[in-house]
């Protein structure tokens, strides 16, 4: 068998390389774009808060969003896109995920897997919901600086990694586990960095010299961070709408979900994921060296941090996408180098990529389709979308300037197609319900009674000049006239449109 230095069997030229990213980003693009029409689940509540910060609100202090404070300052950046402007921004945030994998896998083993790691990732970030597509959202945005952590790791940079770990903690709090991983690998890497063939380096010293500054790194970006949001006088709300909410939405599970669910969904990624799983197999059966250890400490973390929350939802296997897709990526290699193994090791490799590319190729066809015929996609999922855009095109055809908007239900998507302003801090129903969105079709018990009894009471004190409700019909034990400090508010509203799934009120006297 071939040592992995042999196996790098390059350089491979940078014509190659370029040529490579440059059909990566075309292929990316062209698929992104067949979901121009649409917009997700995940991203269009992002999308909303960027559209009100770009109207000169301030998260948190000025309105409600749970999640932490860069995915909407990202969004904000960027102008806030719908529609094709979007997708070009999700390709190039995909781009650049694959080209720190490959120049992180460069370094790690050579070009070949580099090469590798990267069209793996991409084809995964391209092939891998039922959606067919995967929204960029707290879990797809923490990828980027969660592989730049662990390349400061190995490449003995404990301060920068952790930056970046911070950086992933304000993106999703799931950064938590970045940084465990970095922590439990940074005194090994430094100390290889200073005397690759002596491991004799003290404990103590070795975390002093990659733990402590790791974790300055860590302190520092979310300390800038905090200190931005208490000028802002936003400190107080980020705690209760992140960590309070939070914290009680992550102890609390759905009804739904349980041990064996978990157990079912991981077995199920995993074979949906079979070409990174064998090629995982091959390069921790075969492989002792350092960086396959890394790797596979890595990888303990990352799935660690998918099974936190018993939710074992398919976006959190996103963690765990980059550390199997590089070591995947080196297996594969491995094995391909033994001459007579090479065609059983393409022909598995063609085969566990069918799967999903034939799962999900199909519905990019039918989009594109769709798109060009102007006809209506009539998914499952793309029921909300659809219903919230015939909601948004009636209330855009009779908004006037500086009318506001509030949605009851989980509709961000009405924002981001009307671009209207909150009515007040709350603008969907999970703080005035306590029910989360994930479960709220389904179920009707609040998980904050009286936090949301004291919020219901705050909207009430708004006047919007529109009011979607999204939720009454799909689950009336959640409707609006069930809430007796709504009833009153509610009634002020003539009831102006129907939809297939909402109801549209408009200001009485307006």
């Amino acid at each position: 068998m071939k040592t992995p230095a042999e196996l790098q069997r390059g350089p491979v030229t940078v014509g190659t390389v370029r040529g490579f990213f440059a059909v990566l980003f075309a292929v990316t693009l062209l698929l992104r774009l067949c979901h121009s029409r649409l917009l997700w689940p995940d991203e269009d509540y992002h999308l909303a808060a960027a559209i009100q910060l770009l109207r000169g609100k301030t998260l948190y202090r000025d309105f409600w969003y749970d999640k932490p404070p860069l995915s909407a300052l990202t969004y904000a950046l960027a102008g806030a896109p719908t529609g094709w402007a979007l997708r070009v921004f999700d390709s190039v945030w995909i781009l650049a995920i694959c080209a720190v994998a490959f120049r992180f896998v460069r370094e790690m083993f050579g070009d070949i897997e580099a090469l590798a790691a990267a069209g793996l990732i991409a084809f995964f970030l391209n092939f891998d919901l039922p959606g067919g597509i995967i929204p960029i959202a707290p879990d797809f945005f923490m990828v980027l600086p969660h592989l730049l952590a662990l390349w400061c790791v190995w490449r003995a940079k404990p301060l920068a990694a952790g930056g970046w770990c911070g950086i992933a903690f304000l993106f999703n709090p799931k950064g938590l586990f970045v940084l465990l991983a970095c922590s439990l690998l940074v005194g090994d890497r430094w100390t290889i960095r200073q005397n690759a063939d002596d491991d004799s380096e003290p404990l103590a010293r070795r975390v002093l010299l990659g733990v402590l500054p790791l974790l300055a790194g860590f302190l520092i970006s979310n300390a800038v961070a905090m200190a931005t949001l208490s000028a802002q006088g936003a400190a107080g709300a980020y705690v209760d709408q992140v960590w309070k909410w939070g914290l009680v939405y992550a102890k609390i599970p759905p009804v739904a979900s349980s041990v064996g669910d978990g157990l079912r969904r991981s077995l199920d990624w995993c074979g949906f994921h079979a070409a990174l799983v064998l090629g995982c197999v091959w390069c921790w059966w075969r492989g002792r060296s350092r960086a396959t250890r890394f790797l596979a400490v890595w990888a303990v973390v990352s799935f660690v941090a998918v099974a936190s929350g018993a939710r074992f939802s398919n976006r959190y296997f996103l963690q765990l996408l980059p550390v199997l897709a590089i070591a995947a990526a080196h297996g594969s290699a491995v094995a391909f180098a033994d001459v007579a193994r090479r065609r059983i090791v393409m022909a598995i490799a063609i085969v566990a990529l069918a799967v999903p590319l034939a799962r999900f190729g199909t519905r990019y066809a039918i989009l594109a389709r769709d798109l060009a015929t102007g006809r209506e996609t009539r998914w499952s999922d793309a029921v909300l979308d659809r219903d919230s855009r015939v909601v948004s095109a009636w209330i855009s055809a009779h908004k006037r300037e500086g009318d506001t908007l509030f949605v009851w239900g989980y509709r961000p998507d009405v924002f981001s197609y009307t671009r209207m302003p909150f009515a007040s801090a709350f603008w969907d129903s999970q703080p005035l319900t306590g029910v989360p969105a994930d479960r709220h079709l389904t179920e009707s018990i609040s998980l904050i009674p009286e936090w949301a009894a004291a919020n219901r009471r705050v909207l009430v004190e708004s006047r919007p000049d529109f009011i979607v409700d999204g939720l009454s019909r799909l689950n009336p034990k959640l409707a609006m006239s069930g809430f007796p400090e709504l009833r009153e508010w509610i009634g002020s509203y003539r009831l102006a449109q129907t939809t297939e799934l909402s109801l549209i009120y408009e200001r009485a006297g307006r």
